[in-house]
């Protein structure tokens, strides 16, 4: 992990997380009493709803890393049954052999519990919330009791997010578990080969021992398929914020604005889409499926009247939307723009029910602001 550091930010657009977007791993061990444990609490599965509910979701993204025998325990069906919803509001699902370690490499906060896994986290020099710390199957003089001891704790009778950002802004690493990881960071590979041939009784290679790299996960970048809750407000020059949310819990009160819903047309939640006033996909501008971005809007809008605007996202940048009164539209942000292009067709939507014009929006494009983020959108017509 400590030699990938060079390639976290390839992690973190593997996971579709840009710079301006945080990225908390939640981690648990196969106690009973850990983050995912069966002993009563059911933490995870409580923490879940409230976590797509009250962080934005194109401010932040979760994956959960859980020890392999929770996989082996209760079976891969099972598990994905059990986050089924939450994986489809964006959580990221990470294989327990093969993508954990990347996962850590590419965490700006870790919610986890008294496992290894939140261990190395915050010998990383990860911040790390405690979500379960139960100290009575811990030897009183083992690094990690201690850790467990005096680590941050996850209150979950107050907001999550407020407890998120003062734990990152005010992250000081302690040093204990770097150093008890270890004493000679950089050096397993020979120490350990020179220990396991001493043991067997064989002579060491004379070639060096190195470590297998830490490959590339797959792209995987969140693709919203709940409904999304979204709170927009009209700032003035042509700027819009937007803050969507994945529910299933109202958005935090505190963000106020005017709410509309948008839906993916391929929602399991299939009677959202006649109370939708967005709908949207992603796909390729020349998949014959649909004709066309144009004609794919056109259908959407004529199936469902309630529908004001429908968006076909054709790329990491650029969207084209349709409004109800005809108007057609291609949105492009720059290249670096780390933003769902779904998000300015919300922008679009809430300009347009404010009573604004598409004429003044080719005139002088749009600035779409996601929390502290603002994005410049090139519009126009098709």
């Amino acid at each position: 992990m400590l030699a990938a550091r060079p390639y976290r930010e390839r992690y973190r657009r593997a996971l579709g997380v840009g710079p301006d977007r945080r990225l908390v791993v939640l981690n648990s061990t196969w106690n009973p009493e850990s983050l995912f444990g069966d002993g009563g609490d059911d933490l995870l599965p409580t923490l879940l709803p409230r976590l797509t509910s009250e962080f934005p979701a194109d401010e932040y993204r979760f994956a959960a890393v859980l020890h392999p025998n929770i996989w082996h325990g209760h079976g891969p069906g099972q598990i994905r049954a059990w986050l089924d919803r939450a994986r489809r509001a964006g959580l990221a699902l990470i294989d327990p052999l093969h993508g954990w370690r990347q996962a850590l490499v590419a965490a700006d906060a870790v919610i986890g519990d008294h496992g290894s896994v939140t261990y190395y986290a915050a010998a990383l020099g990860t911040p790390v919330l405690l979500g379960a710390a139960p100290l009575s199957g811990l030897a009183p003089d083992a690094p990690v009791h201690d850790f467990v001891r005096t680590a941050p704790r996850l209150d979950a009778a107050l907001p999550l997010r407020a407890q998120l950002e003062r734990l990152i802004e005010e992250h000081r690493p302690p040093p204990g578990p770097a150093e008890f990881t270890s004493s000679l960071p950089g050096e397993s590979a020979p120490r350990l080969r020179r220990l396991f041939y001493d043991a067997l009784g064989l002579p060491e290679p004379d070639q060096p021992a190195r470590l297998e790299p830490l490959p590339l996960p797959p792209y995987e970048p969140p693709v919203p398929t709940v409904p999304l809750q979204v709170l927009t407000r009209l700032l003035g020059s042509g700027e819009v914020a937007v803050s969507r949310h994945a529910g299933p819990h109202q958005a935090p009160y505190e963000e106020d604005g005017e709410a509309h819903t948008a839906v993916h047309e391929d929602t399991r939640e299939a009677d959202q889409l006649a109370l939708a006033d967005v709908v949207f996909r992603y796909g390729t501008a020349d998949d014959p499926r649909f004709g066309s971005p144009a004609r794919w809007a056109a259908e959407i809008l004529d199936r469902h009247p309630h529908c004001a605007l429908a968006a076909y996202v054709t790329g990491p940048s650029t969207c084209t939307v349709r409004t109800r009164t005809g108007a057609s539209l291609r949105l492009t942000a720059g290249p670096d723009a780390d933003a769902d292009p779904a998000v300015y067709a919300s922008a679009v939507h809430a300009w347009l029910a404010a009573g604004k014009s598409s004429e003044e929006l080719l005139g002088q494009g749009l600035t779409v602001r996601t929390g502290a983020v603002a994005y410049p959108v090139t519009v126009t017509g098709v």
